[in-house]
């Protein structure tokens, strides 16, 4: 090469570092595409499995970072975050708790897939007023959600396990039987599935656990003593006599069964304000309220409470713009039929930001790293969290998407998914919250 040549060569280099200087976002935006290209080379346990990275610039609309960004991944529980912008787009404040008419003496009443209805921590007591304070006969009307107990693609040996408590129309107590011992006896609730309690005399010198039949409400427990401390829960075989059952007990008045479809005059009963329904959905990564908001979401639309049109409807009126369309077909994240990309998830996380307006309540409605949620122990503990979003995790599969806040005041979104690892799961995690510390600490 001769001088003129390496010259111009060098004055080439020279003037593009020139732009970068004098544009501080180029010059930052490279840093960190550096730093995070270097940290995911250089890990031993990042480079065994498929790994999907986005790294974005809200500041800049820009994105700063892709590592198969565009590739379809198992999202799990980072679906809820669609189930989550349907509800700030679909429920302008408070949740439809009941659906009811009043014919003579009788008022008659349909659910509407509500899922804080007397459950554990929310507590929605609107709807149980309403009916408790009602002086007409009370009967219970069926017919609005058709579909499965279950989800499309889930693992149905998990029958047992309260991550899938079945859906319905009119959820009661979260739809689990508890099982606690906080001394020397279990206490069961709702105590209307106390006698359906049965001793196992085949299981010998096992830890005590309560096993519920497949298909019907007889709960299975061992000779064992149960341990002090012990609590359990088990989804309960939900139909409408076990709902009505559950309300006349509870509301200690008789609850009739009826068959009608329900009226477009039908009025509404209103529950709680979404935003506590909301956080409760993503703080623990509740599946069975992730479930139910699809529900509710549909009760928006018509008579039919449909998860699947609930999610096309989302998908049509809020979604289009995404690059690539999700395969999307459950709230929760429990099935592996869900297929998302991480620049779809960077894009939906911008649209999130955008639709709540105030970053302060944005993110208090999700899990903090360090402090609150399922990111409580995948970050260390700090007075000023860094890290607000989601996790997702699957046998195998372990993502994080959300936003990044920088020593600087920097707001990144990220979306960080891999799936198809046969690493401890607590290993990929410390993984990546290493590369994301380190973000916030230089940036």
């Amino acid at each position: 090469m001769d001088k003129s040549s390496t010259k111009i060569r060098s004055l080439t280099v020279l003037i593009a570092l020139s732009v970068c200087i004098f544009l501080p976002g180029c010059g930052l935006n490279t840093m960190i595409s550096g730093n995070v290209s270097r940290n995911l080379r250089h890990s031993e346990i990042l480079e065994h499995h498929y790994v999907g990275l986005a790294v974005y610039s809200l500041a800049d609309h820009k994105m700063v970072f892709a590592q198969n960004a565009d590739k379809y991944f198992t999202p799990a529980s980072n679906t809820k975050l669609f189930t989550f912008y349907g509800g700030l787009k679909m429920i302008k404040d408070r949740l439809p708790a009941l659906r009811y008419i009043e014919r003579g003496d009788s008022l008659i009443f349909w659910g509407t897939g509500d899922p804080s209805f007397l459950q554990t921590k929310l507590k929605g007591n609107d709807a149980y007023q309403f009916l408790k304070q009602s002086n007409k006969q009370l009967f219970l009307a069926n017919g609005r959600y058709l579909e499965g107990v279950y989800g499309k693609g889930w693992a149905w040996d998990d029958y047992n396990d309260y991550y899938l408590a079945e859906i319905n129309e009119l959820p009661v107590m979260d739809n689990l039987v508890s099982i606690t011992v906080p001394q020397a006896c279990a206490v069961i609730r709702p105590k209307l599935f106390r006698d359906s309690f049965v001793l196992d005399s085949s299981v010998k010198d096992a830890p005590y656990k309560v096993t519920r039949d497949f298909n019907g409400n007889r709960f299975r427990y061992p000779p064992t003593v149960p341990p002090a401390g012990f609590e359990q829960q088990v989804p309960y075989k939900v139909d409408l006599r076990i709902t009505a059952a559950l309300l006349a007990d509870t509301l200690k008045r008789p609850v009739g069964l009826i068959g009608m479809e329900m009226p477009a005059e039908a009025k509404t009963v209103y529950g709680l304000h979404k935003d506590s329904v909301l956080k409760e959905m993503m703080l623990p990564s509740d599946n069975f309220i992730a479930e139910q908001l699809l529900l509710v979401y549909s009760d928006q639309l018509g008579k039919e409470l449909s998860t699947e049109k609930a999610i096309d409807h989302i998908q049509r009126t809020y979604l289009s713009g995404l690059s690539a369309k999700p395969v999307w077909v459950d709230g929760s994240g429990l099935s592996r039929y869900n297929l998302v990309t991480p620049a779809d998830l960077v894009s939906l996380l911008e649209m999130i930001y955008t639709e709540v307006g105030d970053r302060k309540r944005l993110f208090a409605l999700l899990p903090a790293g360090g402090k609150t949620g399922t990111l409580k122990n995948a970050y260390p503990k700090t007075d000023q969290p860094y890290v607000f979003g989601k996790t997702g995790s699957l046998s195998n599969v372990y993502n994080q998407s959300g936003y990044l806040v920088t020593k600087k005041g920097r707001i990144y979104i990220f979306s960080f998914m891999n799936n198809n690892f046969v690493d401890p799961t607590s290993e990929v995690r410390k993984a990546m919250a290493g590369l994301m510390t380190e973000l916030y600490n230089k940036f």
